[in-house]
C-alpha cells in the first residue's frame, strides 16, 4: 500500500458531499457563474471536454477519455477502478453518461484502463500521445477533475520534481491543486501529450495530519504499455477493432 506520506485520493464521501452540479449551484448567492472563457489554450480545452467522473460504490475518482486507433477508452487510477476485469462503471461528463468496462488494472503503478463501447457523443477524447521520456522539472501541466463535490475543475501547475517509490519506482511530484476525488486525472504537458496520471497528495503527519494539497504525485505514463493492456480486450471480441491490430 502506499501509504507512507500521501493519501490515495479516492472518493469516499457522503451523500451530501456527492452533490451533482445543479444542486450545488442551488444557493442563495446572487453572483451568477460565468460561462467557460476562451482563456483556455487550445490543449487546455480539449483536456477539460476529455475529463470524466468516474462513479465507484465508495465515490468517485476521475478519468481521461483517449482514442487509441479508433478506440475510445478512459485511462484512470487502479484505487479508482480496481474491481475484477470485465466489471462495468458508470462515466459521467458534464452532459451525458456511459457504462465503461474495466480491460486491465496495474496496482503496482496505480492505474487502470476502461473500455467504452458505445461512445462519448459530446465529448472528444484526447489522441493517445504518451510521453517518450519523463517530463523535466518545471515544465507547465493542465488536468481536469472532478474534487469533492465540485463540477469539472480545471488546473495548471509545473514539474516540481521527482521521488523514488520504494515499490513503484520512480514518480513525478506537481506542484498544483489535488484533491479526494481528482485520483485518475490524466496530467499532459502544453503540447497534449501524456504526462502520467494523478494517485496520491502528500500528507504531513506532524505535529497533526494534514493534507499537502499543493503536491501531487503522478505515475508516469512510461509504466503502461497500451498494446499489453488492451490484450483481454482484443482476446473477448469477435470484432476486432484496429486497436487489436
Amino acid at each position: 500500500m502506499k501509504k507512507v506520506l500521501f493519501a490515495v485520493m479516492a472518493m469516499a464521501i457522503s451523500a451530501i458531499a456527492y452533490a451533482t452540479p445543479e444542486t450545488a449551484t442551488q444557493t442563495n448567492n446572487p453572483h451568477v457563474t460565468t460561462q467557460i472563457s476562451n482563456s483556455l489554450s487550445r490543449v487546455e480545452a480539449r483536456v477539460r471536454s476529455a475529463s470524466v467522473r468516474v462513479v465507484t460504490e465508495s465515490g468517485h475518482g476521475t478519468g481521461g477519455l483517449v482514442n487509441y486507433k479508433g478506440t475510445h477508452l478512459v485511462l484512470t487510477a487502479h484505487h479508482v477502478a480496481n474491481g475484477a476485469l470485465g466489471e462495468a462503471y458508470l462515466i459521467i461528463t458534464e452532459t451525458e453518461q456511459r457504462m465503461a468496462v474495466l480491460i486491465y488494472k496495474d496496482p503496482l503503478h496505480d492505474m487502470s484502463l476502461l473500455y467504452l463501447p458505445e461512445e462519448l457523443a459530446n465529448s472528444n477524447p484526447m489522441s493517445w500521445r504518451p510521453r517518450d521520456e519523463l517530463i523535466g522539472v518545471g515544465q507547465t501541466i493542465t488536468y481536469s477533475g472532478y474534487p469533492s463535490w465540485h463540477s469539472l475543475l480545471s488546473f495548471r501547475g509545473h514539474v516540481a520534481g521527482f521521488e523514488t517509490h520504494p515499490e513503484a519506482g520512480q514518480q513525478i511530484i506537481l506542484q498544483t491543486y489535488g484533491w479526494f476525488g481528482c485520483s485518475g486525472s490524466v496530467i499532459y504537458d502544453n503540447e497534449g501529450k501524456i504526462i502520467g496520471v494523478l494517485w496520491a497528495v502528500d500528507v504531513e503527519s506532524r505535529p497533526t495530519l494534514q493534507v499537502q494539497e499543493n503536491l501531487i504525485w503522478v505515475s508516469p505514463i512510461q509504466n503502461l504499455n497500451i498494446d499489453l493492456a488492451l490484450t483481454a480486450l482484443c482476446n473477448s471480441i469477435p470484432n476486432k477493432p484496429r486497436a487489436c491490430r
